[in-house]
Order: structure tokens, then C-alpha cells, then sequence
């Protein structure tokens, strides 16, 4: 570690608030899939900034729709109107297949608070008492960390000590239509899902979940809502995931890729609930800001693009096929899920609880990765990657794995 790299982790240290574990190294610029940290060493980047830098970094296109707008507006509040939000609005309803109108904020945790809102303001239009205006999630899920995005995500360390929760919520088991059954009924005004959870292993909704999910909320009236934060704008090879299934939601949260590194989130909303939310009943200063929409826009277009979509998954299957050659030599792997460019690696039960190690060596040789719970490799690199960063973070994976195994015997 130089001098500069530890001086700055001293200071991280000293002046942040110790909510993240991070490494010791302190990264500086990016292009296409690989980033150089202070000190000049390069890495391969497989994280994306947690599946948000779905165009990789420094993309030419993006970066000149940033410069143009800082040119001419940067801010105005949703008291005034401006051109960026209004168009991407108009594109994202046309994308999406199902929706009629939009609301802008500024991450995957303020569209999922949006939804929650939604939900509970429809079921009270709709004439229902506070007590019958149930959202249903699942075990394992991850919605964000306000306070009522925490609660809807079902996974106990993420709630402790930030009791008392809300009420209202009420969890059921992923993929497992008997048991969702079992805590469903005519009190539900809304179920939240992803269609792959992401923070609980990356682990997708069977074939058929998501539509009897469809069937049920039809049954007694409720929201259909999909959070689409992590798996949405081309992450899983398709525009939406929830296209593979054939299933449309009412609700759709989106973030992280929308905005390809600047923040922004979206809650799209289909026709029979788009005026739910009446004026003076959800806002935020900064929703919908013209340079976070002017960069969306930007991404939208270039995420639907089929030969990028066609890439995804080319280059899933190149990275599959590499975690399972992987695992053949270093026999770490009980499985290998996901959909598209979103894949977790899941760890030997002999390993559980050492994906962090992983990581650390992982970061030494120079490759950037993630975690999805303590047993799980999480790869969801950029999606325009090219086959020689795929190859090449492959290589430096096997030298991690090779590491870590001279570490145990160490």
C-alpha cells in the first residue's frame, strides 16, 4: 500500500461513518471493464459498481449527454418542468410494455418507498382499512434500507436493532407457491418481488411463481409489483427480467443500470394505478434532475439495443462455462444460477461463510468482485464487457482460488 492509498484509508477511517467494510485500496479511473486504483494497478471489473455500471466506464456517448446538459441546466425542482425527464418518461412508458406513467427519484430504495406508498394509497382509494392494506415479501429478498424498504426486505440483519419496525408486512418463502399460499389473502393490497434476488444469493423465480403471483393478486384486487432495481435494463439479457416469464406487474422499481453511475430511480406504474399518488401525496427535491435524466436516456437506448442484449448472452455463457471449468479444477462450486450477466457462484457447504475471503485474494491479483450473503460469488459485471475482459477475469480468478486454497493449507 503507498503512502497516498494509506494516508486516504487512514482519513476513511477517521471521517466516515463505519457503515461499509471496505478494502484498502482507493480506485481512480475506469475505461470499458478495467479500473486503475491510485497507485496504477489495474483491475478487471466483474462488480460494475454493484450491477450499476451496465456500460461499463468513461462510455463516450454518456459522458458527452452529461456534458451537454451541465451546459444548460443541472437543477430546477419538480415546481418547474424540464426537457430530460419529460422524454425519458416518454421512453421508459414505451419500453416498458405495461406502464402509463412514471415517477422519478433518486435511488432503488426511494422507487421501492414509492411503490410501498403506492400500494398502501391504492388499497385505501380502493375503500380498505388500514388492517386489510397487507404487502407481502419474500425471505431473502433485498428492497433497500429506509425504514420501510428494510422491513419488506425479509432477511433478519438488515431489522435488528432498528425496531420498532412498521407494520404491515408479512413474508413469505421464494419460490414456493404452497407456502405463499399459505400467508395470502383477501387483507393483501400488494406483493413485491424480484425476479432474481439479488443480496439473497441470486437466486431467480421459477418457471411459473411469477405468474401465479400475477393470478393471486388478480384474485383479490392487490399490486403486482416488480423490483427490477438490480435485474432490470438488460442485466439478465432481455430489457426487463420479467419478460422471460411473460408476466407484467402493475408496479416496476428500477435504478442502479438505468443511470449507469449517476443516481437515479424510477416507479413506473400501469394504467389502473398511475393516479393513485395525487398531488401533494409523494415527492423529492431531486427527482427527476435533467442530468440524471439526460444520462438515462442515453442508457435506456443503448441497453435496448439487441446486438448489447445479444452480448449478455454471449458473454454469460462464456463466463458459465468458465466458473464451471473453474470449479472442475479448484472444487469450490456446488452451483453456478442467475440469469444473463447476473450469476452467483455458490460456495461447497465445506466453504461456507468464506466468499469475503475470496474477495481479498480476489482483489490482490487484481479483480473486482462481489458477494451476494456469505456463500455466494456474485458476478454482474458491465454488459457491454468484451470476451478478452471475461477471459481475462477468469484467469485472475483461478489465481485467487489458487491463493486462497495455499492460504487454508497455510
Amino acid at each position: 500500500m503507498s503512502r497516498c492509498t494509506a494516508e486516504l484509508v487512514s482519513s476513511a477511517h477517521r471521517h466516515l461513518v463505519p457503515t461499509y467494510r471496505q478494502r484498502a485500496l482507493v480506485l481512480d479511473r475506469g475505461h470499458g471493464s478495467r479500473m486503475w486504483d491510485i497507485d496504477g494497478r489495474e483491475y478487471v471489473d466483474f462488480a460494475a459498481g454493484i450491477a450499476v455500471s451496465a456500460l461499463g466506464h468513461g462510455d463516450a456517448d454518456i459522458l458527452a449527454a452529461l456534458h451537454e446538459q451541465a451546459g444548460k441546466i443541472w437543477h430546477t425542482s419538480n415546481i418547474f418542468y424540464s426537457e430530460p425527464p419529460l422524454r425519458l418518461a416518454e421512453e421508459l412508458v414505451a419500453a416498458s410494455g405495461f406502464a402509463s406513467r412514471v415517477f422519478f427519484c433518486n435511488s432503488g430504495a426511494e422507487a421501492n418507498e414509492a411503490a410501498i406508498k403506492l400500494v398502501r394509497r391504492h388499497a385505501a382509494n380502493a375503500g380498505r382499512p388500514p388492517g386489510r392494506r397487507t404487502l407481502i415479501t419474500f425471505h431473502g429478498s433485498f428492497h433497500g434500507r429506509t425504514l420501510a424498504t428494510v422491513t419488506a426486505t425479509a432477511q433478519p440483519k438488515y431489522q435488528q436493532g432498528f425496531e420498532p419496525l412498521p407494520a404491515g408486512f408479512r413474508y413469505a418463502p421464494f419460490n414456493d407457491i404452497a407456502g405463499f399460499d399459505a400467508v395470502f389473502g383477501d387483507d393483501v393490497a400488494g406483493v413485491l418481488v424480484e425476479p432474481v434476488q439479488g443480496e439473497g444469493g441470486v437466486v431467480p423465480a421459477d418457471p411459473g411463481f411469477l405468474a401465479h403471483l400475477r393470478a393471486r393478486c388478480d384474485d383479490v384486487g392487490a399490486l403486482l409489483v416488480f423490483d427490477e432495481i438490480q435485474t432490470g435494463v438488460g442485466r439478465s439479457g432481455k430489457l426487463w427480467t420479467h419478460q422471460w416469464d411473460g408476466v407484467s406487474p402493475d408496479v416496476m422499481t428500477l435504478a442502479k443500470g438505468l443511470g449507469c453511475g449517476f443516481p437515479i430511480g424510477a416507479m413506473l406504474v400501469a394504467e389502473g394505478a398511475a393516479e393513485t399518488l395525487e398531488f401533494g401525496s409523494h415527492g423529492t427535491t431531486f427527482g427527476g434532475n435533467p442530468l440524471a435524466a439526460a444520462v438515462a436516456r442515453v442508457a435506456l437506448r443503448k441497453l435496448s439495443d439487441p446486438v448489447l442484449l445479444s452480448n449478455v448472452e454471449t458473454q454469460a455463457r462464456a463466463l458459465r462455462e468458465g466458473l464451471h471449468a473453474l470449479d472442475k479444477k479448484h472444487r469450490v462450486f456446488a452451483e453456478v444460477r442467475g440469469r444473463g450477466l447476473m450469476l452467483g457462484a455458490v460456495l461447497r457447504p465445506e466453504f461456507a461463510g468464506r466468499a469475503a475471503d475470496i474477495l481479498d485474494h480476489a482483489a490482490n491479483v487484481g479483480l473486482l468482485l462481489l458477494q451476494a450473503g456469505s456463500d455466494v460469488l456474485r458476478f454482474v459485471p458491465a454488459l457491454n464487457i468484451e470476451a478478452a475482459d471475461v477471459a481475462e477475469g477468469l484467469a485472475r480468478l483461478d489465481a485467487a482460488l489458487s491463493a486462497w486454497a495455499t492460504a487454508r493449507q497455510g
